[in-house]
Formats: C-alpha cells, structure tokens, sequence
C-alpha cells in the first residue's frame, strides 16, 4: 500500500528524521502531542505538565533510532510518557518521614475520620471529595516513583495489570508485588500520621 505524501504515516517520518531531515520531527509531535499530554496530565502536577510533555518528546527525538518498526509507535511513545512521569516523582520524591503538620486541618479531618471508620457522610460531600484527592496526592507523593505510578495506572486510571506492565515496561508479578508493597506502606504511613 503507497503512503500519501501529504499525510505519511510515522515510519515514514522516522525515516526522514533519521535521515537528517530534523525539521520532520514536528509532524511526529502534533501527530501524537495530545496523547502524550493526556498521559502526562495524569500524573504530574498541573503547573509542571507543559515542561514534563517537553521532556518526553526530547527523549522520544534522542530515542528515534532505538525504535523497531515492529512496535506500534503510539504505544512506544506512551511508555516513554509514563516512564517520563515516574522519573518527575523519582526526582521530587522525599524522606519516608512523614509530618502531620504537611496536611491542612481539612485533610487531617478527613483522614482520621476514614482511618477510624467513620463515613465521609459527617463533611460536606464536595469538600470531602476534594481533601480526599488532596490527602491522596499527599500521600502518593511520598511513595516511590514507580510504586505511585504502578498505583496510579492500575487503580485511578483502572488499567489491567497487564496493561500497566506494558506501559512501565515490566513483568505482571513484578506490577501486583509493586502494587501489594505501595498499598501496606501508604497504609503504614497514614497510620503513623494519625497514631505518631
């Protein structure tokens, strides 16, 4: 099957990047730039997305002739975005020490109040939902880079563990044990927080 010239597909514009045409790099980018943002947007902090999705087409460009044509590019360039992320967490990620005095007293409501079995019914429903997305964030952001992401793809964003291991580029036990370790240590260290 011949490509249109005026609409090629990627491989063919790898080819012309690879070839030294560098300027051909761009079609590639908005071809694929809203999927890489929408990536991103999942899991970076909204006033670092722009530079993240920046960092991921820099590595994508630098990795062009590590592609194999038996890939799908699409897929390629989401576990590149992924892998991206989790290096913004591994760069940013603290001390295991935790401080009661990082959550708003909001935050610190809601999580005694979850921890101690009490229904989220007793806070306003919207200001519940939203110092529980704070407290969560909180609390994945204490988390190594890959046990947040591995947490993130598999039970925000509700992929299969299958698929997140394709996206982190890992095996399926590997993604249930990374799962299975970042769930007892958020559980730990929510509890040492509230019980110091």
């Amino acid at each position: 099957m011949e490509q249109d010239p005026k609409h090629p597909g990627d491989k063919e514009i790898i080819q012309r990047v690879l070839d030294g045409e560098v300027n051909a790099f761009e079609a590639l980018l908005k071809r694929h730039e809203q999927r890489v943002l929408g990536i991103v947007k999942k899991h970076v902090p909204y006033g670092e997305v722009e530079e993240t999705a920046q960092e991921v087409f820099i590595r994508v460009y630098r990795s062009l002739p590590r592609f194999k044509y038996a890939d799908r590019f699409e897929a390629w360039i989401s576990r590149i975005a992924v892998r991206t992320c989790c290096d913004f967490w591994r760069k940013r990620y603290r001390s295991k020490e935790v401080a009661l005095e990082d959550l708003s007293e909001a935050q610190q409501q809601w999580l005694e109040g979850t921890l101690a079995g009490q229904a989220l019914e007793s806070l306003d429903e919207q200001s519940g939902r939203k110092e529980m997305e704070a407290t969560l964030d909180w609390a994945l952001s204490r988390l190594p880079a890959r046990e947040r992401m591995v947490l993130e793809l598999t039970y925000l964003e509700g992929l299969s563990g299958k698929e997140t291991a394709a996206l982190m580029e890992c095996t399926l036990a590997n993604v249930k044990v990374r799962a299975f370790r970042a769930r007892k240590k958020l559980e730990k260290m929510l509890l040492k927080v509230l019980r110091p």
